[in-house]
């Protein structure tokens, strides 16, 4: 059945209302799990740091960063609700091959943000706190070191997006390939010149050094070739 288009601002007035109240009560769960966030964060660079010390700098760093955590989980919370949402209100008008192209899109980008985020926490971060742990012990003078709570977290949470970001390179190329932007031979051809540019967003995305920029290089590589073996269309 057809709807008039009152019925449709209708509708999304209704999806963007319940999307908010969403966003509202995963704000105030958030709020009561900030400092449990807080400490599952600090953990990688705990674990690889003997008699760990953070610093609050300012009076009011616990309320921000509680805050800001909880706007986190309510962001993380709404958006797969957010995404559901638009889908509903969109997907009557589209034709059946629009779905078929755009299900995979909506399932697997959150999923793979994930996968991203994980790799980030749970393989990047020990080694990259080692090493700069290492480098601040190296100094050939005594050294006290007190990182900012707020540093910290703006670090590990900054690196987090980047990664989860990095890995919706298959979304990316495998959808160019199927509206026929981007064909095999093509992606294939350009291999040497998407290895120097991986390398070189790795050097400007992650910390000043090399451990980092490889463990961010190698899996976008990885992925570029899985997204290689996803196309289809040839030119």
């Amino acid at each position: 059945m057809k709807m008039t288009l009152m019925q449709h601002f209708a509708e999304l007035r209704r999806r963007i209302l319940w999307t908010a109240l969403i966003f509202v009560l995963a704000f105030c769960f958030g709020w009561f799990v900030a400092p449990y966030v807080e400490s599952f964060l600090a953990g990688p660079l705990l674990n690889v740091w003997d008699d760990a010390s953070l610093l609050y700098t300012g009076i009011t760093d616990g309320l921000m960063i509680q805050f800001s955590l909880a706007t986190m989980v309510a962001l993380i919370i709404t958006v797969p609700v957010l995404l559901w949402h638009i889908w509903a209100f969109v997907a009557p008008g589209l034709h059946k091959n629009e779905k078929q192209f755009l299900i995979p899109i909506f399932l697997l980008s959150p999923l793979l943000f994930v996968m991203g985020a994980a790799f980030a926490f749970y393989v990047l971060f020990p080694f990259a706190f080692k090493f700069f742990l290492e480098m601040n012990e190296s100094a050939n003078f005594p050294v006290v070191l007190l990182p900012a709570v707020t540093g910290y977290l703006a670090f590990s949470i900054g690196m987090l997006k980047v990664f989860g970001i990095a890995f919706q390179i298959p979304l990316v190329l495998v959808g160019l390939n199927r509206i026929g932007v981007l064909s095999k031979k093509t992606a294939v051809q350009s291999r040497k010149y998407v290895i120097v540019l991986i390398f070189i967003m790795a050097a400007v995305l992650t910390p000043p050094d090399v451990v980092s920029q490889i463990l961010l290089a190698l899996p976008m590589l990885l992925l570029f070739e899985i997204s290689i073996l996803f196309m289809k269309r040839d030119a």
